[in-house]
């Protein structure tokens, strides 16, 4: 059994940060020509961030469903 944390937890960064917010819904599950492209982008993009540090780029985690949330924090 996997423990969780059940309390308020914060981080202390030095200097500034930006936390993006970046999703899609979708709509019509049947039209996957519409949201398959678009769905499949983002982990090429991930890999690219993760392996490039000078970007800025930090982390970033998803949630998953009909509306596809993903937060990236970036220096």
């Amino acid at each position: 059994m996997l423990n969780t944390n059940n309390k308020r937890m914060f981080a202390k960064m030095e200097g500034d940060f930006v936390v993006f917010m970046i999703g899609m819904r979708t709509n019509s599950f049947h039209k996957i020509n519409k949201w398959w492209p678009v769905a499949m982008s983002m982990p090429k993009m991930l890999k690219e961030l993760y392996s490039k540090k000078d970007y800025g780029f930090l982390s970033a985690e998803a949630w998953f469903g009909r509306t596809t949330i993903m937060l990236q924090y970036w220096r």
